[in-house]
């Protein structure tokens, strides 16, 4: 049985309405870096009202991993500021998409119609054809996010300068008249 250090911090965000979300956030190793992004993260999360989108509260951060969603939300240590923003909220929306996976599936076959090949692998797409198209709607919704907390233009230059994903972040910020129609359609806009 290996046992792991974890430090847990639980932070209140203040909501709408006087209402509080509380997150849960763990450190895999206590490191030195994890602790430092703990503190990143807190400082966002207490710069802006963050709660629409935050659809699961346990965060988990460790060293040297790629950020990923579940089985719980865990973020690396290579990011702060606007990245860390982006990634924690970009890690967020697949819980909101899991949520409603029935309207996520026929956005999603509204995408392969508009788009019948989509790059699979990085730096371009996601591991499969499935998570590239997922990804369409995660980096749409990360884009309009992103917009709102940090304005258009940052957002914009935060997205076309990620290495990975390229081509879906293009076209979302090539086509976000078309892929905003698909999220209305099937109402998954946050």
């Amino acid at each position: 049985m290996k046992l792991i250090a974890c430090c847990a911090v639980a932070l209140l965000l203040c909501a709408p309405a006087g209402a509080q979300v509380k997150l849960d956030i763990s450190l895999k190793n206590n490191s030195e870096t994890e602790s430092r992004t703990r503190e990143n993260l807190q400082k966002l999360l207490q710069q802006y009202d963050l709660s629409k989108w935050i659809f699961t509260r346990k965060v988990l951060i460790e060293d040297r991993v790629i950020p990923h969603s579940h089985p719980v939300l865990t973020l690396s240590t290579r990011g702060e500021g606007d990245a860390l923003l982006s990634t924690f909220v970009h890690e967020q929306i697949h819980w909101f998409l899991d949520e409603h996976s029935e309207r996520t599936e026929k956005a999603k076959a509204e995408l392969r119609a508009m788009y019948p090949k989509v790059p699979v692998g990085p730096p371009d797409g996601a591991r499969n054809e499935e998570s590239s198209y997922l990804h369409l709607l995660v980096n749409y919704l990360e884009y309009e996010a992103m917009r709102e907390l940090i304005g258009d233009a940052k957002a914009k230059g935060l997205l076309e300068g990620k290495g990975y994903y390229k081509w879906i972040y293009r076209i979302v910020l090539e086509d976000t008249a078309r892929i905003k129609d698909v999220v209305e359609r099937n109402k998954l806009r946050i």
